[in-house]
Order: C-alpha cells, then sequence, then structure tokens
C-alpha cells in the first residue's frame, strides 16, 4: 500500500498565490473592459433599433459622452435588434422616460456604441426596461438615406418638367407660353424704355423735375392742412377738437333715433303712413279716384271735361263773360238807362 504524503506549507502557499493572482487577474480584467464595475454594481436596460450597423457585444454606453456601461448580448425580436445595456447603478436617475438612445460612434473607424441622452424628468427606467430610441444622428445611413430621397425628388421634378406639367415645364415644352413670355419681356422692355424716354407720367416724373416738385409741394400742402385739422382751424378742426360740436352731432344722432324708433312703433302721421295698411289703402283710394277724375276730364265728360275738350264750348262762355263785361260797362257809364225804379202807392 502506498505511502500517503503530506503537502509542505511551501507548495500549498504557492498554490493559494497561484489562485489569488489568477482572481485578481480577473477582476483586473473585467473592471478594464469597461463592463460596468462589478455585477452588483450594475443593472441592465434594453434598446430596440431597426439596425445596430454592426453593434457589437462589449462596445460602450454613453451618457453625455461618458462611458457608464457596456453592451451585452443582441438578438432579433422580429424585424428589429434588441440590445442588451449593462450600466452602472450610480447613473440609474440619469436614464428615463425621456431619454432618447441612439446609435453612435467611437472612432472614424466606425466602432459601434450606444448613446443615451440624460434627462431627470421622466421616470427611471426599471432593471429590464426599455429605454426610450431614435435615429442615430449624422449616421452615414442616415445621411445616405437624405441623399437618396433628395437624388428621388430631383428626379421625379426632372420628369416632370420633362413632361411639360407645371409651369416650369409648360416653359419648357410649351411654345405659345414661350411666345406669351417673350412678348412680356418685349413690352417690359418698351415701357422702360418709354420712361428713360421722359414719355409719359412715369417718364415725365423720372425726368421732369418740375411734376417732382409740384407733388413736393401737394404733400407740403396736405401736410400744412392736417397740421391745421389737429390745431382745431377750420370747420373739420373743430368737428374733429371742440367737444361742444361732437355733443351737437351726438344729439342730433340720438334725436334721428327717436324719430326713427317713433316711425318703427307707428307713431304720428308718418308713423301710421308706415306701419298702418289702412292709411296707405286710403291713400291708394283716393289717388286712384284722382286717376280716374283726370282720365275723365281727359275723355272729355262732364261739364269740366267737356270745358277743357269743347271749343266752341269755350268760345260761346268767353262771349258771354265779354258781353258781360261790355253791358257793366254801359250800366257804370249811365245808371239811369237801366236802373230806372218807379214807386206807387196804392
Amino acid at each position: 500500500m502506498p505511502r500517503t504524503r503530506s503537502l509542505a506549507w511551501s507548495e500549498l502557499k504557492i498554490g493559494l498565490v497561484a489562485v489569488i493572482s489568477l482572481v485578481l487577474a480577473s477582476v483586473l480584467i473585467f473592471l478594464l473592459s469597461g463592463e460596468g464595475g462589478l455585477p452588483w454594481q450594475r443593472y441592465s436596460i434594453k434598446a430596440v433599433f431597426d439596425n445596430v450597423a454592426g453593434l457589437k457585444a462589449g462596445a460602450p454606453v454613453r451618457i453625455a459622452g461618458v462611458d457608464v456601461g457596456a453592451v451585452g448580448e443582441t438578438e432579433f425580436v422580429g424585424e428589429k435588434v434588441e440590445v442588451l445595456l449593462e450600466i452602472a447603478e450610480a447613473h440609474r436617475g440619469r436614464i428615463t422616460t425621456g431619454s432618447r438612445a441612439t446609435l453612435g460612434t467611437v472612432s472614424l473607424l466606425g466602432e459601434g456604441a450606444v448613446d443615451i441622452t440624460p434627462s431627470t424628468q421622466g421616470e427611471p427606467i426599471p432593471d429590464w426596461g426599455y429605454v426610450p430610441t431614435g435615429p442615430p444622428i449624422g449616421s452615414i445611413a442616415e445621411v445616405a438615406t437624405q441623399a437618396t430621397e433628395g437624388i428621388q425628388e430631383a428626379t421625379r421634378l426632372l420628369q416632370d418638367v420633362r413632361a411639360g406639367r407645371g409651369t416650369v415645364g409648360k416653359l419648357f415644352t410649351d411654345d405659345e407660353v414661350y411666345r406669351d413670355v417673350k412678348t412680356l419681356v418685349e413690352s417690359l422692355d418698351r415701357v422702360a424704355e418709354q420712361i428713360t424716354s421722359g414719355r409719359g407720367t412715369l417718364g415725365r416724373l423720372n425726368t421732369d423735375p418740375r411734376l417732382y416738385n409740384e407733388m413736393t409741394a401737394s404733400v407740403a400742402d396736405l401736410n400744412a392742412i392736417t397740421t391745421r385739422i389737429r390745431k382745431g382751424e377750420g370747420s373739420l378742426g373743430r368737428l374733429l377738437n371742440d367737444p361742444a360740436l361732437a355733443d351737437s352731432v351726438t344729439s342730433t344722432t340720438q334725436n334721428l333715433e327717436r324719430v326713427t324708433g317713433r316711425l318703427n312703433r307707428g307713431e304720428g302721421t308718418a308713423g301710421k303712413l308706415l306701419t298702418e295698411t289702412v292709411l296707405y289703402d286710403r291713400l291708394n283710394g283716393t289717388v286712384d279716384k284722382l286717376e280716374t277724375l283726370t282720365n275723365n276730364l281727359n275723355a272729355g265728360e262732364g261739364t269740366l271735361g267737356q270745358l277743357l275738350k269743347d271749343k266752341q264750348l269755350y268760345e260761346n262762355m268767353n262771349k258771354t263773360i265779354l258781353e258781360l263785361r261790355d253791358f257793366l260797362a254801359e250800366v257804370k257809364k249811365d245808371p239811369k238807362k237801366y236802373l230806372n225804379v218807379k214807386v206807387s202807392i196804392f
């Protein structure tokens, strides 16, 4: 039977030192890898992106540019990619529902990172919760997408121009529009030539200083008139500045309002004429009778009608009046001849 050999203290000490060294080396490597501290010093949250653009495990997680953790594993969730983020516990209060996680880069070589905007306005993200995400700012993919959209818009615009759609398209393809524009340009040239040569009102205004001086004098007169009005001179000035005249106008307006109110209520003759149909009917009937009377006179009916229409009757009456006038003249000359009064007593 073999003999059991006991370990010497020196051998045991070497083994313990080796184990401790391995543990310390492991801890040092773990700390240098940027994992955000020891496991009990960090917590886990998640973020979902449409495209992680080559983001790998161990990539840094930054808040306002400061490393606070590292990227864990990534996996597909439907058509999107879910990224696990290991964050130092000390920064829990800086990542809330008001924060946004975007994809960034560490260097010009394109090494990926996750940038989180700090926010203290929302609720803190719980363990294994999801931080809201947004599009990466200034990423190559975003720039390429915007450039592609711009090229597509420019292509569609050129196609519309070539097809003659829109004003610019018609200008390039429609000869009639071209002729209209050409005619307009020629008309503008003629107008400019007339103005330059001093023809017309604008031309005279451009070349004749007398017209300018007259306009300046007119403006000065207008300023003087407005100054007088502001000072209360003249009728307009008194109307604008005299309180008594304003009160008089206000009183007149109030009287007119009272008169129109009485008319609307049917008070007085004019009010009854406006509101009562009986008075209107009477006036209308009187007008009808007058119209009938004038029609009869024009038709020669009655004495007045015959007097207006019958010339012989007019001449007879005129002759009778003349004879009566002659008779009265003879009576005045010799009243005894015609006024012989005999008195007899029985």
